[in-house]
C-alpha cells in the first residue's frame, strides 16, 4: 500500500520574525517539524527580504541546503551550492526619479542601497539608521556612491514619518515608477516594479516541479502579502503586522513559540 501524498508539496517561509527566533537560531521543535515535512516529499523554500550577501551566513549556520529566494523575489539562490541562480536588478534612474517624488511630498529622505550579486554590499547613507546586529554595511558620505554599481533594492527612511506613513506616500506618489513594501520595522524597500516574493518564489517552484495550489506559506510582515497570494494556504504569525493577518488563511503562534512547528505537526502527522 503506498504512502499517503502530503497535504502541500512545498512549504515556503519567511526568515526574520517567522522561522528564525530573536536571537537568529532555529529551535529544535521546528528543526523537526520541517524535518517530518520534508522526510513526507515536502520541499522547504526559505523566502527572505535579505539579499544573498545578508542570507548566506544564516543558511549556512543552519546547514540549509535547498534553495532560497532573497532580495524579496529578486534572487534565487542555491544555498546547498553557494550559487547564484537568478537575479534581478532596480532600474536607478527609475528609483532615483521615485525618491524625488517621494522627497518633494514629505522632505529629504536617508537611504541605503543593496548592491546586487552574491558579495554585494549594503551601503549606508547619511542618517540612515541601520538595526544592531552582525549584519555587513558599508557607510559612506556621499550620497551619490549609492548609485554608482547595480542594486537590487534601495531602503528609505524619515526623520519623522512611521514606515506605514512612508510606504503609503511612497506607493501614491511613485508606484508607477517602483515596488514599494515594508519588511519590518524601520525598513522600507524599493524594488523594480512587479518583483516581490511571489515572483521568486513562483520561479524557484517551478525549478522543483511543485505549483502554487502545492504550496503553503508562512510570514510575518507586508512583504509576505504578494507570496500568500501566490500561495494554496498563507499562515501569519501571532508576532504578524496587521496588514498579513488581515489576509492570512490561518494564525499560529509566534516565531519565538514555534509557529510554524505547530502548523506544521498538525499537517504533518
Amino acid at each position: 500500500m503506498s504512502a499517503a501524498p502530503p497535504p502541500y508539496r512545498l512549504v515556503a517561509t519567511d526568515l526574520d520574525g517567522t522561522l528564525l527566533r530573536p536571537d537568529d537560531t532555529v529551535s529544535e521543535r521546528t528543526r523537526a517539524a520541517l524535518a517530518r515535512a520534508t522526510a513526507a516529499g515536502a520541499a522547504h523554500i526559505i523566502v527572505t527580504g535579505r539579499s544573498v550577501p545578508w542570507t548566506r551566513a544564516i543558511l549556512d549556520a543552519l546547514d540549509y541546503r535547498g534553495l532560497a529566494v532573497c532580495g524579496q523575489g529578486a534572487q534565487v539562490y542555491h544555498a546547498g551550492e553557494h550559487r547564484l541562480l537568478t537575479s534581478v536588478t532596480l532600474d536607478r534612474q527609475l528609483a532615483a526619479l521615485a525618491v524625488a517624488k517621494v522627497e518633494a511630498e514629505v522632505g529629504p529622505l536617508y537611504l541605503a542601497a543593496s548592491r546586487d550579486g552574491m558579495d554585494g554590499d549594503v551601503l549606508i547613507g547619511p542618517g540612515y539608521r541601520i538595526q544592531d546586529g552582525p549584519l555587513p554595511a558599508v557607510p559612506i558620505t556621499d550620497p551619490a556612491e549609492l548609485w554608482l554599481t547595480p542594486l537590487n533594492k534601495l531602503y528609505l527612511q524619515h526623520p519623522d514619518l512611521g514606515d506605514d506613513e512612508l510606504v503609503e506616500v511612497a506607493r501614491r506618489v511613485a508606484g508607477d515608477l517602483v515596488g514599494v513594501t515594508m519588511a519590518g520595522a524601520g525598513i522600507v524597500e524599493l524594488l523594480p516594479l512587479g518583483l516581490s516574493k511571489a515572483t521568486g518564489l513562483s520561479l524557484a517552484a517551478r525549478r522543483l516541479g511543485v505549483k502554487a495550489a502545492d504550496t503553503i506559506a508562512f510570514g510575518d510582515m507586508p512583504n509576505d502579502i504578494p507570496m500568500f497570494g501566490w500561495a494554496a494556504h498563507g499562515v501569519a504569525m501571532a508576532n504578524a503586522h496587521p496588514e498579513l493577518r488581515a489576509v492570512a488563511d490561518e494564525i499560529t503562534d509566534s516565531n519565538e513559540n514555534d509557529g510554524i512547528a505547530a502548523v506544521l505537526e498538525r499537517l504533518f502527522v
